[in-house]
C-alpha cells in the first residue's frame, strides 16, 4: 500500500483521530480539550518553560551523519502569519525531520514517541512538552519534511477541541517567506517552527532569548550549536549571537574509580564583534551503582547513573516535578544521585587541583572557587555541601609555600592563613638573599599567597583553614635573619607590620623578647634591642628631627653610657623620613606608644641629659659645652637654653657635681656689702647657690674666700675654663664663662632679691655708714617693686642696730621702737606727765641725711606721729601690767593723764585705744579691761542675782573712783544699767548656781530674751531649769504646756501634761508666747498636736487607753470639726494609725480595723471572726453608737459595703458545711461580689485558700467551690445529675445571679471549661447512656487528660453494663476485621464523630500498630493453622505501606516464620530460614519438582494494586530472606577422560570476527569505557580457547540447605562450560531441528558463559553483555548484522580494534 503524503496523512488524523467530517461530533472531544487546557496550565507556571522545552526536544531529535546538530532561534517584528502578531519567533532546526509517528504523537496527550528509550539517551516523559508553547502563542505553526500544519489554542468548530487538532497551511507563511528571514544559508533546516507571539509575551521571550547560558551546551549530547537572532526591517539594527562547541582536549580516563575528565571548549561570537571568544569547562564524568534502595518504577531498568560537570554544575539523572521547574529533592532516586555527589566532587577536586601539570602553585587558588561555600537553601542540597566539606578537611588538598620547586599540599586542619602584609616582608626578604627554606618548621604550613585576596575568605572559612597563631610570626622573625639581613625598607615595613597587628595580635606574645629594635650603642656599632628591653630603658631610646640626627648621635657618643640613652640608626631614621606619611605615623605612634622610643628635639634631649647626667663630673661639664655650642648653631633658643639652665647640674672646684635650682650670686672683689651681711643670709633656703669661678671673679677681693661654702654655695670647677673638643666642636678657653653668667643668671648682691632670713648683722649696732649702706639697699629694692621676704624685713624692724636718745641718754633700739618727731609735738613728750621715755632717733649722730630716707625708715617701721606714740606709751605701759598689776596709784595716773590730755590741746584717742584692752583695772572677778567692767548702781541688782557680772572693785579704789566717770566711759566701762541685756547673758551664771522661781525673776528672764538679738545662752541655761510653775508643780520649760481655751481640751485628755499656771503668773505670761515657745515651752496647736500624739501612741502601745479618755477623744473631735483645729494632718494620721479601740474579739485595734455592729452584719457574724467594736457594758457599752458619725470618719467600718474586706480575713467556716444556711452563703457572696468590685481584680490568695474548703451544696454532696459546676442553659447536652453541678433546689434560682461571683472563688461556669470536673466523675457511672454524651461534651470543649488522670475508655456491654479499658488497649478502627480478640475497636461502639476525640484526649491509635500486626503474626505462628488468603494479604499490604527502615528492624526481630504456598495452594507459615526468594525460575522448577515442603516465600498469584509483588519480595529481602539464586550451592560435574569429546574449530560455534567485533564495541562503549589494550587482551582468551563438542550436555547439580540440616539436592545440564584456567570450553552439540527453544537455550547458555567468563570482575555489566551476545548469536554473528546492532544500541569500534581484528583474522 501507498505512503500517504504528508497532507493526506493530516486529514487522515483529523478524520479518524477528531471524527472532524462526520455527521456527528464526538461528545467525548469537549471533555479532552478541557483535559489538555488543564493538563498545560497546571504542568507550566512560567514563560520560560517553553524555551527549555523546545531545546530538550532538539536534544532528543536525531540527526544524519555528518551534521553537526544545531538549533537556531530567529525572533522579529514581521508579521508573515497574518495573525496580527507584534512579533514571531521562529525556530531552525537540522535534524533527520518529523515522522508520521512523530506527528501523531505531538496530536495526542502522553503519545510521546520518545517513552522506554532513556538508555538512547531520551529523557522526555511527560507527552505534552510541545504545548508548552501555548504558554506564548494561539497558533503554533510547524514545517518539516513536506508537513505544513498549525494548531490552535481555541476548540475547533468541527470538533470542539483545542491545541492538538492539526490544519494544513497553504499561505502566511511561506516557505519563501521564511527562507527571507533566515537568510544565512539557501537552505532551510529541516524542522521550522513559527511562533507568533501574543503581544503580552514579546518582552518575556525577549528577555529569556538573552538570558540563554552558555552552559547549557555542557549537558547536551548532541546539540553542538545554539544561536539567538534579532531580525529587523532595517539589516543594520540585526543582531546574532551564538555559541558552539568548538573542541574538547585532555581526555583523561580514570579506570580505579570508574571516570573520565576532559577540557570542553565553548566559543561564542556576535556580529558586532569579529573576535570569537571561547571559554573552557572543566568536566568530570563518573560513574556509580545504584544501590537498591535507591531505585524507583520510574528508573528500574537504569543499573548506573552519571553525576557530571563540576565547575560546580551537577548533571545526572534527575527525577523532576510535572513542569519540570523543580527536582524531587525528597524522591529517593534523586537522594540516591545526592549521595554520591560528594565523592565525585572530591574526586573531580583532587584531580583538577593535583594534576595540572606545569602550573605553579600561585595559579591555583582560582580552582577552589569551585568549593559549595554558601549554604543551599534545601536540606538535601546542604546535606552534600556538608558531605563535601567534611570529605575535605581529611584531604592533603590545600597548597602550600615552601619556597622550592616542588608543590605542597597539605591538609586545611594543618594549613594557616598568612597575613597579607607579611608576604610581602617574606617575598623582598628573599630577594634581599635571607633563605626561607625552613618557613614550614613554625608549626604551621603556609597557604599559598595567592589566597590573599578577600574572595578567597569564604573558601577558607569553608575549608577550616585558620590565620597562623601569633607566636608563628614570632618564631620566623627570629629563626629568620629579617632584621640586620635586609634592606632598611624590609626592616621598616616588618616593624610597620609588627605596630599595625600591635594589640590584636602580637601584644601579649613572645615577640616582646625578640631582638627587633635597632640601635647605636655608646661606641658606635648598630646593636638589637628587644622590646621589653627597650621598655627597661624607658624613654631612652630615642629618634629626632631628620637635620639633628647626625649632631645628636654624634653627641651621644661622647656622652656614651651603657644606661643610656641611645638612638635609632642614621640609616633606619632617614628611611622613616621617607616612608608614605600614613605608615610613618603608625609606625613613630607605635615605637612611642608602645616601645617608648622617644622622638626628640635638641631641647628634649639635653632636657633627658639633665636628669641621666648626675654624679658624672665629665658628663657634666660636657653638657655645658653641648648647651653652648647648640645655641651657637641655633638648634637651641635662648629660652630652651634658660629653662635647660635652670636644673643643669654643675661641678663645683672640688670635683662634685650638684643639681643647682636658684638664681647664681656672683660677689664682687672688695665690695662693702660683705661687710653690710655678714655671714650667709640665704643659707636656709638656697642649698646650692653657684659661683663663678674664684680666678674670674672680683668676689675674692670683696669677701676673701667664700663664706658661704659650708652652707651650700658652690664655686664652679676650673674645669669651665679649660679648652677643649667634643663632637668635633671647638671651645676656646674662658668662652664658657660669659655664657654662664648670661644663662645660669648670676649677679650681685644688689641686684638680688633678698633671702627671706634674719641677718646676723643687724642684731648688733651698725656704723652710720653701713646704716645707709642698708637703707640705700632697701630703697633700691622698694623702686624695682621687689616685696621684701618677711624673715628678712623681721630682722631689720627688730634688730637694735639704729641709735636713739632715751631722754638725755643715746642707746641702740630696733626701728619698730624708734620714733623720728617733728619739732611741733616732741617737746610735749617730755612733759612730767608722760609716763614712758619715748625713743628718738639720734639726729645729732646721723646728721640731717637721715631725714632723706623717711619712705625706707617707715617700711622698716620706724614711727613719724604723735598717735604712734601715745599708743607706744599705751602699750608700755599694758606691757607693764601684764608683767605685775598697776597699782591703785597707777590706775589714777592713767585716768589722771586722760583727763589731762582731754582738757589740754591733743586728742586722747590714741592712748585710750593702746589701753582699753588692757587688764588693769580691778573687778569682781579680777583684773580686766576697762572695757566690758561695770559701775554698779541698783538697777543691775535683779541682773546680778543670775549672772557674775564684773563690777569695779569699790571696796578698792574707794568713792573716789566714781569723780572718773568720763574717763572711765572713755575707757569702755559700763555706767549705768541702760538696758544692757547682752551683759546679762554673756556673764550667765551657770544652770545650777540660779535660783528664780520668783514672778519677778521669771518674767525678767523672758524679757531678756526679747531683748536680745540671739538669746541662745539663756535658752540653753534656762530650758533644763525647773523655774516655770505648773500644774505639776515647778518645771523646766521642755516639760511645760501653756495651754489655749480653743483647743486645750485636747491636753486634758490625759493627766499627763504640766500646764503653766496662769493664775500665778498673770495673763502677761501669754505675751511670752514666742519666748516660752523658744525655751521648749508648748505654746501652740501645733505642737501641742505632736506631744498628744505622741502621749497618745504610748498610752496606746501600752494598752491604757480606757473608755473614758476614748469618749474625752471623740468629745473633742466633735468639738473640733468644723473649726481651725480640726484633727489633721499627723493628729489624725495618729488617731488613725494607734490601736486605741477595743474589740469584741478582746484586742485593741485602730480605728480602720473595726466595724461598728449593725443589722447588715448578722448573717456574715456567724461564719466569720469579724472585729466589731465591744460595746458591751463593761465597756462602750450602747453609748458609743452616739459617736458613730466620728467614728466612721475616724474609719470604722459602719457598712456592709465599706466593711467586708474583713470577711475575707476573717472568714471562719464551720467544719461541718451543713451548718451553713443559704442566707449565710448568700451574705459570703454579697461580699465577694462587693470584693471584687471594690479590688477591681481577683481576689486575695488568703481568702480563697478559706473558701476553698467543702461549703457548697452539689447534686453529689458537700464540695470545695473548684470541684462544682454552676448550671445554665450552656449544659443543655447534660442533665443536672451528670457532674458535681451546684444544689439550685437548696439555694433557690438566685444562685445563678451570682455566677461570676462563684467563678471568681473556683466554681466553674463556663460550658467550656468543664471538662476536667465531669471528666474525674466518669468513672462514677456505668450507664452508657450517661457517659456518651459525656464523651461528646469533653470533644465540643478540646478536653485533654491532665498528667496523673486515670486514661480509661468505657467499653459497653449492653445499656448498663461494659468495663473500662485501657487506651492502649483499643483501637478506633479495624477496616480488615483482624483483631477482633486483640484490641477494643471503638468504631463498633461509639459514633465515627467521637473517633477524633479518643485519638486526641486519649491517644488511642487509629488503627492497629506494626507491634499489633507483629504480636498478631505470633499468634498466626502458634497456632499452626494455614492462613486464609484475605488475611495474609491484609498483613502484607500494612506492611507495604509503612514500609520503613524502622518497620524493617521490627519485622525482622518479630517475625519468626513467614508465608510460603504449599502444594495444595494453601498458605502456610515456615521457618524463614527455610523460605527463599525465586529469583531464578529455571532453578525454582528444579527444586519443586525434587522437594515437598513449601520453599518459596508467598506472594499474591492476582495482581493487587496496594500490594505490588516486586514491593513484597523487596520487603522478605530486607528482613532476611535469601535469594535462591544466592543460597545453592552449584557444582558442576567434571568432564570425562575425553570419552566422547570432539575438538573442533572455535568458529563452529560461532566464536569467530562478528562475536569479537560486538565484544570489543562493548567494552569501548559508556558502559565500561575500557583502555583499547586491556580490552584486547581480555578477548585474546577467546582466540586461544581449544573448543571441544560432546553430544552430552555438561550436568550441574545444585544443593540447598535448610535449617533442619537437611539439604535438598537437584540437578540440571548446561550446554556450554568453559574452563578458564585449562583455556578450554566444552559445547554440546547444537540440535538445530529441536524448533526455537532449542536455539534460545543454546544461544542463552553461550552467551552467559562468554560473559560471566569475560566480566569475572565486573559482575555489574554481565547481564548487559549476556544480552548483546545473545542477540548476536541470534544472528549468527553476521558480521554486517553486527554493525546494525551496534549502531542501534550507540555502540562502535575503533581504529585500535579494527587494526586487532585484523592482525586476528587476517584472511577475512
Amino acid at each position: 500500500m501507498a505512503t500517504p503524503s504528508p497532507r493526506e496523512h493530516i486529514e487522515d488524523i483529523r478524520r479518524k483521530t477528531f471524527k472532524i467530517g462526520g455527521d456527528e461530533p464526538d461528545v467525548t472531544n469537549l471533555y479532552l480539550h478541557h483535559a489538555i487546557n488543564y493538563l498545560a496550565a497546571e504542568l507550566y507556571t512560567k514563560d520560560v518553560h517553553f524555551l527549555m522545552e523546545l531545546i530538550q526536544n532538539a536534544e532528543d531529535n536525531e540527526y544524519l551523519e555528518g551534521v553537526k546538530p544545531s538549533l537556531e532561534f530567529v525572533i522579529t517584528t514581521r508579521d508573515i502569519t497574518a495573525t496580527g502578531a507584534p512579533a514571531t519567533l521562529l525556530v531552525f532546526n537540522n535534524e533527520k525531520g518529523f515522522s508520521a509517528k512523530n506527528v501523531e504523537s505531538i496530536c495526542g496527550i502522553g503519545c510521546s514517541t520518545k517513552k522506554g528509550q532513556r538508555k538512547r539517551g531520551y529523557i522526555g516523559e511527560k507527552g505534552i512538552g510541545f504545548k508548552s508553547v501555548f504558554l506564548i502563542t494561539t497558533q503554533p505553526y510547524m514545517f518539516s519534511n513536506g508537513y505544513q500544519i498549525r494548531f490552535n489554542e481555541e476548540p475547533c468548530p468541527h470538533c470542539k477541541i483545542g491545541y492538538i487538532v492539526p490544519e494544513w497551511v497553504d499561505d502566511n507563511p511561506t516557505l519563501s517567506t521564511i527562507k527571507q528571514i533566515y537568510g544565512s544559508d539557501p537552505d532551510l533546516p529541516t524542522t521550522t517552527i513559527v511562533l507568533p507571539l501574543k503581544p503580552d509575551k514579546v518582552s518575556p521571550v525577549k528577555q529569556q532569548l538573552s538570558k540563554i547560558h552558555p552552559e547549557v551546551l555542557l549537558f547536551l549530547s548532541k546539540i553542538k550549536r545554539l544561536s539567538v537572532k534579532e531580525d529587523h526591517e532595517d539589516p543594520s539594527y540585526n543582531t546574532v549571537s551564538g555559541i558552539s562547541i568548538s573542541s574538547e582536549t585532555d581526555f583523561t580516563a580514570k579506570k580505579n574509580i570508574d571516570a573520565e575528565t576532559y577540557v570542553l571548549h565553548l566559543s561564542a561570537d556576535k556580529n558586532d564583534d569579529n573576535m570569537e571568544k571561547e571559554c573552557s569547562y572543566y568536566m568530570w564524568r563518573q560513574k556509580f551503582p545504584v544501590k537498591q534502595e535507591y531505585k524507583v518504577e520510574k528508573r528500574m531498568e537504569v543499573e548506573e547513573y552519571m553525576v557530571t560537570n563540576f565547575p560546580f554544575i551537577i548533571q545526572a539523572d534527575f527525577l523532576l516535578a510535572s513542569s519540570r521547574e523543580t527536582i524531587l529533592l525528597d524522591n529517593k532516586w534523586n537522594q540516591g544521585i545526592l549521595k554520591y555527589v560528594p565523592n565525585a566532587f572530591i574526586n573531580a577536586f583532587i584531580s583538577l587541583v593535583k594534576t595540572v601539570e606545569g602550573a605553579p602553585v600561585s595559579t591555583l587558588a582560582h580552582m577552589f572557587e569551585f568549593l559549595p561555600i554558601n549554604i543551599p537553601p534545601y536540606p538535601a542540597l546542604n546535606a552534600v555541601r556538608n558531605s563535601i566539606k567534611a570529605k575535605l578537611v581529611n584531604e592533603d588538598i590545600v597548597p602550600c609555600e615552601s619556597y622550592m620547586e616542588q608543590k605542597l599540599f597539605r591538609k586545611p586542619t594543618e594549613v594557616g592563613v598568612l597575613m597579607p602584609a607579611f608576604w610581602n616582608i617574606l617575598n623582598k626578604a628573599r630577594k634581599d638573599g635571607v633563605s626561607l627554606y625552613n618557613i614550614s618548621s613554625h608549626g604551621r604550613y603556609l597557604l599559598s599567597s595567592s589566597f590573599d585576596r578577600e574572595k578567597y575568605d569564604q573558601v577558607l572559612n569553608f575549608l577550616g583553614v585558620k590565620p597562623v597563631e601569633d607566636e608563628w610570626y614570632v618564631k620566623c622573625i627570629r629563626s629568620s635573619n629579617l632584621i640586620l639581613g635586609v634592606s632598611e625598607e624590609v626592616y621598616l615595613e616588618l616593624l610597620v607590620f609588627v605596630a599595625k597587628n600591635w594589640r590584636s595580635n602580637f601584644q601579649n606574645t613572645n615577640i616582646k623578647d625578640t631582638p627587633l629594635l635597632k640601635y647605636v650603642s655608646y661606641n658606635g656599632d648598630v646593636s638589637l634591642f628587644s622590646i621589653n628591653v627597650s621598655l627597661g630603658y624607658a624613654g631612652k631610646v630615642l629618634t629626632c628631627e631628620p637635620h639633628h640626627v647626625p649632631w645628636l648621635i654624634d653627641w651621644n657618643r661622647e656622652f656614651g653610657s651603657s644606661s643610656g640613652p641611645f638612638f635609632i640608626p642614621k640609616s633606619t631614621q632617614e628611611a622613616i623620613q621617607q616612608q608614605q606619611w600614613s605608615e610613618k605615623q603608625i609606625l613613630l605612634g607605635w615605637l612611642s606608644n608602645e616601645v617608648k622610643v622617644r622622638t626628640v628635639s635638641v631641647y628634649n634631649y639635653a632636657a633627658l641629659l639633665v636628669d641621666l647626667l648626675k654624679g658624672d663630673r665629665k658628663r657634666a661639664v660636657t653638657f655645658v659645652h653641648f648647651l653652648y655650642h647648640s645655641l651657637s648653631r641655633n638648634y637651641l633658643s635662648e629660652t630652651d637654653v634658660g629653662l635647660l639652665c635652670c636644673n643643669m647640674p654643675l661641678v663645683d672646684n672640688y670635683g662634685q657635681v650638684t643639681t643647682r635650682r636658684n638664681r647664681v650670686l656672683v660677689p664682687s672683689n672688695g665690695r662693702k656689702w660683705v661687710h653690710l651681711i655678714g655671714s650667709d643670709p640665704w643659707r636656709s633656703t638656697r642649698r646650692n647657690l653657684v659661683l663663678v669661678p674664684a680666678n674670674g671673679s672680683k668676689w675674692v677681693r670683696l669677701i676673701g674666700s667664700n663664706p658661704w661654702r659650708a652652707e651650700g654655695f658652690l664655686e664652679l670647677a676650673e674645669d669651665y675654663r679649660r679648652p677643649v673638643t667634643h663632637a668635633g666642636a671647638i671651645t676656646p678657653e674662658e668662652q664658657l664663662i660669659p655664657f654662664l653668667r648670661s644663662h645660669v643668671g648670676a649677679s650681685d648682691i644688689p641686684d638680688l632679691s633678698p633671702p627671706n632670713v634674719v641677718i646676723p648683722t643687724m642684731s648688733a649696732p651698725l656704723t652710720k655708714d653701713n646704716t645707709f649702706l642698708l637703707l640705700g639697699w632697701i630703697r633700691k629694692l622698694m623702686q624695682k617693686g621687689v616685696i621684701m621676704p618677711k624673715m628678712f624685713l623681721k630682722g631689720i624692724k627688730e634688730g637694735s642696730w639704729m641709735r636713739v636718745s632715751l631722754g638725755s641718754s643715746p642707746g641702740y633700739r630696733p626701728p619698730s621702737q624708734s620714733f623720728l618727731p617733728n619739732s611741733s609735738w616732741g617737746h610735749l613728750l617730755q612733759n612730767e606727765n608722760v609716763l614712758v621715755d619715748i625713743p628718738i632717733i639720734d639726729q645729732s649722730f646721723y646728721g640731717s641725711e637721715i631725714s632723706k630716707y623717711k619712705v625706707e625708715l617707715g617700711e622698716i617701721g620706724v614711727m613719724f606721729d604723735y598717735g604712734e606714740a601715745f599708743q607706744f606709751i599705751g602699750k608700755h605701759l599694758m606691757s607693764s601690767a601684764a608683767s605685775s598689776s598697776l597699782t591703785r596709784g597707777n590706775v589714777f595716773s592713767i585716768l589722771k593723764f586722760i583727763k589731762f590730755l582731754r582738757e589740754g590741746i591733743l586728742p586722747a584717742q590714741n592712748f585710750i585705744q593702746s589701753i582699753r584692752e588692757g587688764k588693769w583695772i580691778r573687778t569682781s572677778l579680777g583684773d580686766r579691761s576697762p572695757v566690758g567692767s561695770v559701775l554698779f548702781n541698783q538697777e543691775w541688782e535683779t541682773a546680778s542675782q543670775m549672772s557674775a557680772i564684773p563690777f569695779i572693785d569699790k571696796d578698792y579704789y574707794g568713792e573716789e573712783i566714781l569723780q572718773f566717770k568720763t574717763e572711765l566711759q572713755l575707757l569702755g566701762v559700763v555706767v549705768g544699767w541702760s538696758e544692757n541685756f547682752q551683759l546679762v547673758a554673756e556673764y550667765l551664771k551657770p544652770a545650777k548656781g540660779i535660783n528664780v522661781r520668783t514672778v519677778e525673776s521669771g518674767l525678767f528672764i523672758l524679757n531678756c530674751m526679747r531683748h536680745l538679738g540671739s538669746p541662745d545662752k539663756l535658752i540653753q541655761v534656762f530650758k533644763d531649769n525647773k523655774f516655770l510653775k505648773t500644774s505639776m508643780g515647778y518645771m523646766a520649760p521642755v516639760e511645760s504646756h501653756l495651754i489655749s481655751p480653743e483647743w486645750g481640751c485636747l491636753l486634758q485628755i490625759f493627766n499627763s501634761f504640766a500646764l503653766i499656771d496662769e493664775n500665778f503668773y498673770g495673763s502677761s505670761i501669754f505675751s511670752y508666747k514666742n519666748e516660752l515657745k523658744k525655751l521648749g515651752v508648748v505654746v501652740d496647736f501645733e505642737q501641742a498636736k505632736k506631744v498628744f500624739a505622741r502621749e497618745f501612741r504610748q498610752q496606746g502601745e501600752l494598752a491604757t487607753i480606757g473608755k473614758e479618755h476614748a469618749f474625752s477623744l471623740l468629745a473633742c473631735y466633735r468639738k473640733f470639726r468644723g473649726t481651725s483645729v480640726e484633727f489633721r494632718d499627723d493628729l489624725m494620721r495618729c488617731i488613725l494609725e494607734v490601736k486605741w479601740l477595743r474589740t469584741r474579739l478582746g484586742d485593741f485595734r485602730v480605728p480602720g480595723e473595726c466595724i461598728l455592729f449593725g443589722p447588715d452584719w448578722e448573717s456574715i457574724s456567724c461564719i466569720s471572726l469579724l472585729p466589731f467594736i465591744d460595746d458591751a457594758d463593761n465597756w462602750y457599752g450602747k453609748g458609743i453608737y452616739e459617736y458613730e458619725t466620728e467614728l466612721e470618719s475616724m474609719g470604722v467600718k459602719v457598712s456592709f459595703k465599706d466593711g467586708c474586706g474583713f470577711v475575707a480575713t476573717g472568714l471562719k467556716l464551720p467544719f461541718d458545711p451543713s451548718c451553713i444556711t443559704p442566707s449565710n452563703a448568700y451574705s459570703l457572696l454579697e461580699c465577694i461580689r462587693i470584693l471584687r468590685t471594690q479590688n477591681n481584680g481577683p481576689l486575695p490568695d488568703s481568702f480563697l485558700a478559706k473558701v476553698s474548703k467543702k461549703w457548697l451544696k452539689t447534686s453529689f454532696d458537700y464540695r470545695p467551690p473548684d470541684k462544682c459546676l454552676l448550671y445554665n442553659s450552656d449544659w443543655k447536652s447534660l442533665q443536672r445529675e451528670d457532674g458535681p453541678f451546684i444544689d439550685e433546689e437548696f439555694y433557690g434560682s438566685n444562685i445563678t445571679s451570682y455566677a461570676k461571683e462563684l467563678n471568681a472563688i473556683g466554681v466553674t461556669i463556663d460550658v467550656r471549661n468543664g471538662g476536667p470536673l465531669l471528666a474525674s466523675h466518669l468513672h462514677f457511672f456505668c450507664k452508657f447512656s450517661t457517659i456518651a454524651p459525656i464523651y461528646s461534651y469533653l470533644q465540643d470543649c478540646n478536653w485533654n487528660p491532665e498528667t496523673g488522670y486515670e486514661r480509661k475508655i468505657w467499653i459497653p456491654s449492653g445499656s448498663d453494663d461494659g468495663e473500662w479499658a485501657a487506651p492502649q488497649d483499643c483501637v478506633l478502627r479495624d477496616k480488615d476485621g483482624l483483631f477482633d480478640k486483640q484490641l477494643n475497636v471503638l468504631e463498633k461502639h461509639y459514633g465515627k464523630e467521637l473517633l477524633p476525640f479518643f485519638s486526641s484526649a486519649f491517644g488511642v491509635k487509629s488503627c492497629p500498630s506494626l507491634v499489633d500486626y507483629c504480636e498478631l503474626w505470633k499468634e498466626w505462628e502458634l497456632c499452626g493453622r494455614p492462613l486464609t488468603l484475605e488475611r495474609c494479604c491484609a498483613f502484607w499490604k500494612f506492611v507495604v505501606s509503612r514500609c520503613s527502615s524502622e518497620t524493617l528492624k521490627t519485622l525482622g526481630e518479630h517475625l519468626m516464620k513467614l508465608p510460603a504456598y504449599s502444594a495444595s495452594d494453601e498458605i502456610l507459615l515456615i521457618d524463614r530460614h527455610d523460605v527463599f526468594i525465586a529469583d531464578d525460575l529455571p532453578l525454582k522448577d528444579l527444586l519443586v519438582q525434587s522437594s515437598s515442603p513449601p520453599l518459596f516465600a508467598w506472594y499474591p498469584q492476582s495482581s493487587i494494586a496496594s500490594l505490588p509483588r516486586f514491593k513484597l519480595l523487596e520487603v522478605y529481602s530486607k528482613i532476611g530472606v535469601r535469594n535462591l539464586s544466592e543460597s545453592v550451592q552449584k557444582e558442576e560435574m567434571s568432564i570425562t577422560d575425553g570419552a566422547g569429546l570432539q575438538r573442533v574449530s572455535p568458529r563452529e560455534i560461532l566464536i569467530g570476527k562478528g562475536l569479537l567485533m560486538l565484544i570489543l564495541s562493548f567494552l569501548a562503549g559508556p558502559a565500561l569505557k575500557m583502555e583499547a589494550e586491556n580490552r584486547h587482551e581480555l578477548v585474546r582468551c577467546l582466540l586461544n580457547l581449544t573448543v571441544f563438542e560432546t553430544a552430552e550436555p555438561v550436568k550441574i547439580c545444585y544443593s540447598l540447605s535448610l535449617s533442619s540440616g537437611e539439604k535438598l539436592k537437584a540437578e540440571a545440564t548446561r550446554m556450554i562450560r568453559w574452563e578458564r584456567e585449562n583455556k578450554e570450553l566444552f559445547a554440546q552439540k547444537m540440535n538445530r531441528s529441536g524448533g526455537h527453544r532449542c536455539i534460545i537455550e543454546y544461544a542463552t547458555s553461550f552467551s552467559e558463559v562468554i560473559s560471566a567468563g569475560l566480566l569475572w570482575e565486573n559482575e555489574d555489566q554481565m547481564h548487559q553483555l549476556a544480552e548483546l551476545i545473545k542477540f548476536g548469536f541470534l544472528l549468527e554473528f553476521e558480521e554486517q548484522a553486527i554493525g546494525f546492532l551496534m549502531k542501534t544500541k550507540n555502540l562502535q569500534l575503533f581504529a585500535e580494534d579494527e587494526r586487532f581484528l585484523s592482525s586476528a583474522f587476517p584472511s577475512d
